[in-house]
């Protein structure tokens, strides 16, 4: 087992050897990289397994998807940023444990099955969301994802819960908005 600090600083080869620094460095990428970076750690049949609440257009496999993702995130919350605690790998394994920071500034949909499910209003909040990611790397670049989130920690940092009458309101509002076409 190989443990990595999230200082560590590789060369564009040395991506293609250590698995720890492609993972930790695909995180950062979900707050601040271009499309291209994406193209630098996912491999082209890239699977997100957290995709369930995602926008469709990140359900596709490889690079374009993961980018979508973060999109997605990027748009309802500024400031998008993750700090990297510890990161292990064993073999082809890598897992991070990280804290992804925020701020809810513009709304933010979740999806089942494709379709708008729930719409969150900007709360104008930040919060500090604990996570752990899981990557599976092939031939260097992260072939599979999948991660464990405390959405409840965060619901209740930007006060989507409890929820307020008002709020709930805002909610069904938003949700309207976001379906039309």
């Amino acid at each position: 087992m190989t443990a990595h600090s999230s200082s560590a600083a590789a060369s564009a080869s040395a991506l293609q050897a250590d698995p720890i620094t492609v993972a930790v460095r695909s995180i950062h990428a979900m707050a601040a990289g271009d499309r291209a970076d994406f193209d630098l750690f996912y491999h082209p049949r890239a699977v997100d397994r957290e995709n369930q609440v995602q926008p469709p257009s990140s359900r596709v496999p490889g690079p374009a998807g993961f980018y979508s993702a973060a999109l997605w995130l990027r748009a309802a919350f500024a400031g998008l940023h993750y700090d990297i605690h510890h990161a292990f790998a064993d073999g082809d394994l890598v897992a991070v444990n990280s804290t992804m920071n925020g701020q809810h500034v513009a709304p933010w949909a979740v999806y089942d099955d494709g379709a708008v499910d729930t719409v969150f209003p900007p709360t104008n909040k930040t919060f500090a969301m604990t996570q752990s990611h899981w990557f599976r790397i092939e031939d260097g670049k992260i072939i599979e994802h999948w991660a464990n989130r405390d959405d409840l920690g965060m619901a209740r940092q930007l006060g989507w819960i409890p929820p307020t009458p008002a709020y709930l309101f805002k909610m069904a509002r938003a949700k309207r908005r976001a379906k039309r076409p």
